[in-house]
Protein backbone atom coordinates (compact mmCIF):
# COMPACT_ATOMS: atom_id res chain seq x y z
CA UNK A 1 0.00 0.00 0.00
CA UNK A 2 0.95 3.58 -0.78
CA UNK A 3 -0.01 7.01 -1.55
CA UNK A 4 -0.19 7.69 -5.44
CA UNK A 5 -1.71 10.01 -7.38
CA UNK A 6 -4.92 8.24 -8.88
CA UNK A 7 -5.61 8.98 -12.53
CA UNK A 8 -8.93 7.99 -13.97
CA UNK A 9 -10.74 9.41 -16.79
CA UNK A 10 -11.37 12.99 -16.04
CA UNK A 11 -10.95 12.46 -12.06
CA UNK A 12 -7.94 13.10 -10.58
CA UNK A 13 -7.37 12.28 -6.80
CA UNK A 14 -4.76 11.50 -4.15
CA UNK A 15 -5.23 7.65 -3.54
CA UNK A 16 -4.31 5.16 -1.43
CA UNK A 17 -3.64 1.60 -3.61
CA UNK A 18 -2.24 -1.28 -3.60
CA UNK A 19 0.55 -1.51 -6.33
CA UNK A 20 0.34 -2.48 -8.79
CA UNK A 21 -2.85 -0.49 -10.15
CA UNK A 22 -6.36 -1.16 -11.50
CA UNK A 23 -6.52 -1.69 -15.23
CA UNK A 24 -7.00 1.90 -17.16
CA UNK A 25 -5.66 3.57 -14.49
CA UNK A 26 -2.12 5.97 -14.36
CA UNK A 27 -0.29 6.14 -11.12
CA UNK A 28 2.16 8.66 -10.24
CA UNK A 29 4.32 8.24 -7.42
CA UNK A 30 4.10 10.85 -5.01
CA UNK A 31 7.74 12.41 -3.80
CA UNK A 32 7.23 13.24 -0.58
CA UNK A 33 10.47 15.29 0.34
CA UNK A 34 11.07 17.33 -2.43
CA UNK A 35 12.77 20.87 -1.93
CA UNK A 36 10.80 23.56 -3.76
CA UNK A 37 12.49 27.60 -4.08
CA UNK A 38 9.39 29.82 -2.98
CA UNK A 39 9.70 33.08 -5.18
CA UNK A 40 7.69 35.71 -4.72
CA UNK A 41 4.53 34.47 -6.68
CA UNK A 42 4.63 31.50 -4.16
CA UNK A 43 5.23 33.35 -1.24
CA UNK A 44 2.23 35.21 -1.85
CA UNK A 45 0.01 32.36 -2.58
CA UNK A 46 0.85 30.47 0.94
CA UNK A 47 1.11 34.14 2.95
CA UNK A 48 -0.25 33.12 5.95
CA UNK A 49 -0.19 29.43 5.67
CA UNK A 50 2.10 28.64 8.57
CA UNK A 51 1.55 24.32 8.61
CA UNK A 52 3.54 22.60 5.96
CA UNK A 53 0.48 20.36 5.48
CA UNK A 54 -1.44 23.80 4.61
CA UNK A 55 1.22 25.30 2.14
CA UNK A 56 1.46 21.60 0.86
CA UNK A 57 -1.97 21.58 0.00
CA UNK A 58 -2.54 25.19 -1.62
CA UNK A 59 0.59 24.82 -3.85
CA UNK A 60 -1.10 21.33 -4.90
CA UNK A 61 -4.70 22.58 -5.29
CA UNK A 62 -3.22 25.23 -7.20
CA UNK A 63 -1.24 23.27 -9.40
CA UNK A 64 -4.26 21.30 -9.82
CA UNK A 65 -6.59 24.16 -10.87
CA UNK A 66 -3.93 25.04 -13.31
CA UNK A 67 -2.92 22.03 -15.03
CA UNK A 68 -7.32 21.73 -15.99
CA UNK A 69 -6.95 25.76 -17.06
CA UNK A 70 -4.18 24.54 -19.53
CA UNK A 71 -6.67 21.37 -20.42
CA UNK A 72 -9.68 23.48 -21.52
CA UNK A 73 -8.24 26.51 -23.20
CA UNK A 74 -5.24 27.54 -25.74
CA UNK A 75 -5.83 28.48 -29.06
CA UNK A 76 -5.78 26.16 -32.36
CA UNK A 77 -2.48 27.28 -34.44
CA UNK A 78 -1.64 26.58 -38.09
CA UNK A 79 2.47 25.67 -38.35
CA UNK A 80 3.46 29.82 -39.49
CA UNK A 81 1.40 31.06 -36.38
CA UNK A 82 2.52 28.91 -34.30
CA UNK A 83 6.66 29.12 -35.45
CA UNK A 84 5.99 33.30 -34.67
CA UNK A 85 4.82 32.77 -31.70
CA UNK A 86 7.92 30.45 -30.97
CA UNK A 87 10.20 33.06 -32.29
CA UNK A 88 8.39 35.81 -30.20
CA UNK A 89 8.45 33.64 -26.88
CA UNK A 90 11.77 32.68 -27.42
CA UNK A 91 13.41 35.58 -25.40
CA UNK A 92 13.30 32.94 -22.64
CA UNK A 93 10.70 33.79 -19.26
CA UNK A 94 7.31 35.15 -19.99
CA UNK A 95 6.21 37.22 -17.48
CA UNK A 96 2.15 37.85 -17.22
CA UNK A 97 2.59 41.21 -18.97
CA UNK A 98 4.44 39.73 -21.83
CA UNK A 99 1.93 36.80 -22.49
CA UNK A 100 -0.83 39.96 -22.39
CA UNK A 101 1.33 42.01 -24.99
CA UNK A 102 1.89 38.86 -27.48
CA UNK A 103 -0.77 40.67 -29.81
CA UNK A 104 1.14 44.24 -29.87
CA UNK A 105 4.57 41.75 -30.63
CA UNK A 106 2.60 40.19 -33.13
CA UNK A 107 2.04 43.12 -35.05
CA UNK A 108 4.89 44.92 -34.93
CA UNK A 109 7.39 41.47 -35.33
CA UNK A 110 9.52 41.18 -38.55
CA UNK A 111 8.75 37.72 -38.37
CA UNK A 112 9.38 36.56 -42.18
CA UNK A 113 7.51 33.76 -43.01
CA UNK A 114 5.55 33.25 -46.83
CA UNK A 115 2.83 31.30 -44.76
CA UNK A 116 1.93 34.43 -42.51
CA UNK A 117 1.68 37.81 -44.50
CA UNK A 118 1.11 41.35 -42.82
CA UNK A 119 -2.95 40.21 -42.84
CA UNK A 120 -2.76 37.23 -41.53
CA UNK A 121 -0.05 38.55 -39.01
CA UNK A 122 -3.66 41.10 -37.88
CA UNK A 123 -5.88 38.49 -38.14
CA UNK A 124 -3.54 36.30 -35.21
CA UNK A 125 -3.11 39.71 -33.39
CA UNK A 126 -7.37 39.99 -33.36
CA UNK A 127 -7.19 36.58 -32.02
CA UNK A 128 -4.91 36.45 -29.36
CA UNK A 129 -6.32 40.51 -28.47
CA UNK A 130 -9.90 38.85 -28.01
CA UNK A 131 -8.44 35.38 -26.44
CA UNK A 132 -8.72 34.77 -22.24
CA UNK A 133 -5.50 35.31 -20.37
CA UNK A 134 -6.51 31.61 -19.51
CA UNK A 135 -6.37 30.55 -23.40
CA UNK A 136 -3.04 32.92 -23.79
CA UNK A 137 -1.41 31.53 -21.03
CA UNK A 138 -1.89 27.63 -22.41
CA UNK A 139 -1.35 28.70 -25.86
CA UNK A 140 2.04 29.86 -24.34
CA UNK A 141 2.69 26.95 -22.39
CA UNK A 142 1.78 24.69 -25.34
CA UNK A 143 4.71 26.08 -26.84
CA UNK A 144 6.86 25.24 -24.57
CA UNK A 145 7.49 28.55 -22.68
Amino acid sequence: MGWCYLVRGNRTAPTLIDLPTQPGSRVYKVNRKTQLFFGPPLALLTEGETNTMEISGRVNRTAERYLEILRFHGLTLNDAERACLIQLCGIGFMSPEDIRDLPDEVRFSEFDDSRLDQDAKEALATRLEAASFADLVATVEALGF
